[in-house]
């Protein structure tokens, strides 16, 4: 029986539906900083080349800041493009882009009720996410959804990222619950999906408007429990 469901945070309590305008925004900010000359679709195509690299260089890595990632991923980014950027630039980047995520990130038109009638239900509900501390902290109170749930918990908090299962073993210790008895929901084939299958969990894929998961590097996936395209399916999941 389950009697727990963990979610995972962006892509599925959250939207990423702004976030390529704002990823957009913010690199267009960072060239008129650093008196950089390029076209649009330039810069678009430099950065999905420098993410795409970032991600096989942490796809390995058991933990990591996501600031770290950000950043990295940003010097990658201007070395395509030749430039250096300052340690002023990095920080001034770092900040910037943390505040624009956390603007940006919306929460699901669905959400709010689904976790007001899986509470009812009196399951324990917590947030597994692969972000730092101080993004987590801020989307949750924005929305005041403490008030659904149990716990939540960052890969910070947890000193590891998903697909780790020390972190699935952190969530599971906050929970009291086995791995049988919890319903794992996230967007990434990669990190949740992976991960909590090998934890024992049941899993569930959830769409996010059609959006590619991201931070995806192809080099493990494993086939979910369910698939859904909404979070107000889960309530059909779940048998008492």
């Amino acid at each position: 029986m389950i009697r727990g469901v963990f979610f995972d945070l962006g892509g599925t309590l959250f939207s990423y539906r702004h976030l390529p305008r704002t990823t957009m925004q913010l690199l267009q900010a960072t060239c008129e900083r650093l008196g950089i000359t390029a076209d649009r679709e330039a810069v678009r195509h430099q950065y999905q080349q420098a993410t795409a690299d970032m991600t096989l260089v942490y796809a390995d890595k058991t933990y990591y800041l996501h600031r770290d990632f950000f950043c990295d991923t940003l010097r990658r980014f201007l070395e395509l493009l030749d430039v250096r950027a300052s340690h002023d630039d990095i920080a001034w980047y770092e900040e910037t882009h943390r505040l624009a995520v956390v603007d940006c990130l919306e929460l699901k038109a669905d959400c709010r009720e689904t976790l007001e009638s899986l509470r009812a239900r009196e399951l324990y509900l917590s947030i597994v996410s692969n972000i730092d501390e101080d993004m987590l902290t801020p989307l949750v109170a924005r929305e005041s959804l403490g008030r659904y749930l149990d716990h939540w918990t960052s890969s910070e908090t947890a000193r590891s990222c998903k697909p780790n299962p020390v972190f699935f073993a952190h969530a599971l210790s906050l929970s009291g619950l086995a791995p049988h008895e919890v319903l794992f929901v996230g967007d990434s084939p990669e990190h949740d999906i992976v991960g909590a299958s090998a934890a024992g969990m049941r899993t569930v894929l959830i769409s996010d408007g059609g959006l590619p998961p991201p931070l995806q590097s192809g080099k493990n996936t494993v086939k979910p429990d369910h698939i859904i395209g909404s979070l107000s399916e889960l309530q059909e999941l779940i048998v008492d």
